[in-house]
């Protein structure tokens, strides 16, 4: 009686674990798929030329000499309307010629914040807010490029009263054959399932080198926040209204993904998602926030995935005598984990099914990792 009461305890706590694995991956993606076929929610496109909304372009900016002439010649550039338009530079505590730089352009639409210190992005975004004088706010990079129109896509939108916030789509250059070259899909992936949000009715977070707010919905972050593109437009939402992702409004980034600054960027992301449920535990819940679903599908399951993984794994083993099923779906397992490592550490990283099984165990071990960084952030912010 008690063995069967063993089993019947992992059983469920092996197709719980399944199944939540397949909803997150598969299940929800589907579903938004559905949902934005089934009641697309559009949104009103004018295309009033003679008054288009004025924007600012903020970016926070630290030790970027390098790129920082051609960023704002790339802005400058736009098609958008020029006495329509101002960028703010702020410059998080730069010890190089960043500032020079700017200075030297010598622009009528650009201010210049030259912060003494750094502060971190957060704080150098609220400066930048709150020296807009724009109904538009855009955030963006130093490192991308905007296409001409891509100003004007962001804009257009915002005719529509529903709309508080434009995502844009970034665009990065090809990655080099290699273990992580399915990361590439999964951007792809990202990029589909922001879509599908939108088209059904609101995305919960925005692409960070491109997306703008209407500056009455810009809520100022805390300065330590990590995730500023997902926290800006979730407080944006929650005062009402909706994120489209527009695919016309394109940034390109010249670099690659590589293995090394994609792990950190992904810590570091990843961390801002376990600081984003920590911090705003009121968004998990209907009366909490409007996207609390969406919220919760596209981002929380997947941080709790490894422990998902652990999980099926560990109950499946103990499952292997109970009935042939289980002999299956473990070899099934064993069989992915093989083809991650071999994706990993082999050249078969160069053909899709490794490279794909080896991005995704990266992924997941890029969570067990940001949950570190949370923590060890956490530990040095005293809170």
């Amino acid at each position: 009686m008690n063995n069967l009461g063993n089993s019947t305890s992992m059983q469920v706590v092996f197709w719980t674990a399944l199944l939540l694995l397949g909803y997150t991956f598969l299940g929800y993606p589907l579903l938004m798929r559905f949902l934005a076929r089934f009641r697309p929610a559009q949104f009103t496109k004018y295309t009033c030329q003679n008054s288009p909304p004025s924007v600012s372009i903020l970016i926070s900016a630290f030790n970027e000499d390098a790129v920082i002439k051609a960023r704002i010649e790339n802005l400058l550039a736009s098609d958008y309307c020029n006495e329509k338009m101002e960028i703010i530079l702020v410059s998080d505590g730069s010890t190089d010629d960043t500032v020079k730089i700017a200075h030297c352009l010598k622009h009528p639409n650009l201010k210049i914040i030259d912060n003494p210190h750094r502060q971190g992005k957060a704080e150098c975004l609220n400066l930048a807010a709150k020296a807009a004088k724009s109904e538009i706010l855009i955030f963006t990079d130093a490192r991308q490029n905007f296409a001409p129109d891509a100003i004007a896509e962001l804009a257009i939108p915002f005719f529509d009263p529903d709309v508080v916030g434009v995502s844009g789509e970034l665009l990065i250059a090809p990655s080099k054959p290699g273990s992580l070259r399915g990361l590439s899909s999964y951007w792809k992936m990202e990029r589909r399932l922001r879509n599908f949000e939108a088209q059904f009715w609101s995305t919960i977070g925005s692409t960070g080198a491109i997306h703008a707010i209407r500056a009455s919905h810009f809520t100022p972050l805390p300065d330590d926040t990590i995730l500023d593109d997902v926290v800006i437009p979730m407080q944006a939402t929650k005062q009402g209204g909706r994120i489209i992702f527009s695919r016309t409004a394109k940034a390109f980034d010249p670099q690659p993904l590589n293995s090394k600054r994609e792990k950190i960027r992904k810590i570091r992301t990843l961390g801002g998602n376990f600081q984003m449920l920590f911090r705003y535990p009121q968004w998990l819940v209907p009366w909490g926030h409007p996207l609390w679903w969406q919220l919760i599908s596209h981002k929380y399951l997947r941080i709790l995935a490894p422990v998902m993984i652990i999980a099926c794994a560990a109950s499946n083993v103990t499952l292997l005598a109970f009935h042939p099923i289980y002999a299956v779906l473990c070899s099934i397992q064993f069989t992915m984990y093989m083809a991650s490592f071999l994706g990993l550490y082999t050249p078969l990283a160069q053909f899709r099914p490794f490279s794909l099984a080896a991005s995704f165990a990266f992924l997941n071990a890029m969570s067990v990792a940001g949950l570190f960084y949370f923590f060890s952030s956490a530990k040095r912010k005293g809170w």
